[in-house]
């Protein structure tokens, strides 16, 4: 038990370490490049900060632990919007740039009405999860006509340095993505470890502990950004992300085998996850910014979700 304490100790460091160096080297892959912030939040941060739940959440469906593909996913994307958007949005003001958001925000909702959709068999199969896939695509497309529309006419708004001046930002980004990834990964084999040692069920293990686990990434890349000043990469790599651990991760982790999805999360998890989307799409087009009261109603009910799962499903 003391080893598995050390490897979490060890495991923080290196989440908080690279997450500092993923930061620092994507802002300035976007000012050298011209790319907007936001965009590269949504995608190249995105990609990076979910390859923990990618990697957890197929696993586990490999393995036949279905609950745990699920459990991550969605749980990932309650943390994600409860506790790392609402404790960013308490430390600071977010403005928010209405078409950008609404956007992807429709995209963030609109997979997890989808994912609701067809799941009410009590099943989401590998036709279900070609479907979800498909959100995915779309989101990714969308956002390759977002950069063409930035650059179109704008030659000066085009690469700004030649490509052998950001090899310096790329291999810091490398690195500190490698760092996330891997800590992320010591983490949730540390705190599962823990989870089985105290006896919580798998499904409450995958929904808080795992998906808290996972979600490390968003968390401490968000606050980095946030306090370096860079808040429109913490909301872009939140709603990236999320649509990806809905999308991506869910209707890639369906083609590996068919997945169970509890009645907990139907009547519990899911709707609890669509009403945090709901909440923040509404607190984003009504103020034009997301501020720290706001912060403070999201973050009370992701606490609220997880007393309410320890008190009604444990």
């Amino acid at each position: 038990m003391l080893v598995t304490v050390a490897l979490l100790l060890v495991s923080l460091v290196m989440i908080t370490k690279g997450a500092d160096w993923f930061v620092e080297a994507a802002v300035s892959i976007s000012e050298k490049s011209g790319i907007p912030k936001i965009i590269i939040g949504a995608t190249i941060v995105s990609f990076a900060t979910t390859a923990p739940e990618f990697t957890v959440s197929a696993m586990a469906a490999y393995l036949d632990h279905v609950e745990m593909t699920v459990g991550n996913a969605v749980g990932s994307a309650i943390c994600n919007i409860g506790l790392v958007l609402g404790t960013v949005i308490v430390i600071k003001a977010i403005p928010v740039e209405l078409h950008g958001f609404t956007r992807k925000a429709g995209f963030m909702l609109g997979s997890a009405l989808l994912l609701l959709a067809v799941s009410y068999d009590g099943v989401v199969s590998s036709f279900d999860g070609i479907l979800l896939l498909l959100v995915f695509l779309g989101f990714m497309y969308y956002n390759f006509r977002l950069q063409r529309a930035v650059f179109d006419g704008k030659d000066e708004l085009r690469e700004k340095v030649p490509i052998s001046q950001l090899k310096k930002d790329i291999l810091l980004f490398i690195t500190g993505a490698l760092l996330v990834v891997i800590g992320s990964r010591i983490l949730v084999d540390a705190g599962i470890t823990i989870a089985e040692w105290l006896g919580i069920p798998e499904m409450i293990i995958a929904l808080t502990l795992v998906a808290l686990g996972t979600s490390l990434p968003e968390l401490i890349t968000a606050v980095s950004a946030t306090l370096k000043g860079h808040q429109d990469i913490s909301i872009g790599n939140i709603l990236g992300a999320n649509t990806m651990d809905i999308a991506l991760i869910l209707g890639a982790s369906s083609q590996i085998r068919p997945l169970t999805i509890l009645t907990q999360s139907l009547e519990y998890d899911f709707p609890i996850m669509i009403v945090l989307m709901l909440i923040l799409i509404i607190f984003g087009i009504t103020g034009r910014k997301l501020e720290k009261w706001e912060g403070g109603v999201i973050l009370g009910v992701y606490i609220g979700y997880v007393v309410g799962l320890f008190t009604l499903f444990n």
